[in-house]
């Protein structure tokens, strides 16, 4: 089996974990209100998906 001679330095393992990051959300704008939603998801503002009602949205 494989077995390191040497321990890995602290140093070395963040240089190499340097590209593991949290990526932002992606979004969209709603094509009816153009409030910013997920793609391919439902429109949590107005109830639409693809030109169809597809949640009752209450109005406050």
């Amino acid at each position: 089996m494989a077995v390191p001679k040497k321990r890995t330095s602290k140093q070395r393992k963040r240089k190499r974990r340097t590209h593991f990051k949290a990526e932002a959300p992606t979004t969209q704008s709603c094509q009816r209100c153009g409030d910013p939603k997920a793609p391919h998801r439902v429109c949590p503002s107005c109830g639409y998906y693809r030109d169809e009602q597809v949640i009752e949205v209450e109005v406050d």
